[in-house]
């Protein structure tokens, strides 16, 4: 499902620092993470997006992450806005 999310979003930031100057500058609806990331990367966005109440969906492959984002590598995470 929320590969789908990721496909039908206009606007997406990929990546975790990316996203976390995206979350600090109020401009994100959603944040998705990869389980398969490395905890070490994805706690400080997941901590951002915890402080400013954003939802935080877990989706279980970086690969398929990326895939969904038109990249060729995978992404622990990405931010949505629409």
């Amino acid at each position: 499902m929320s590969y789908e999310k990721v496909l039908q979003a206009k606007n997406i930031v990929i990546g975790t620092k990316q996203t976390v100057k995206a979350l600090k500058s109020g401009k994100v609806n959603e944040l998705i993470v990869a389980e398969d990331a490395d905890p070490i990367i994805t706690k400080k966005v997941i901590q951002v997006a915890d402080e400013m109440k954003i939802p935080v969906t877990q989706v279980e492959s970086m690969k398929k992450l990326g895939k969904s984002c038109g990249i060729d590598v995978g992404a622990a995470a990405v931010a949505i806005s629409y």
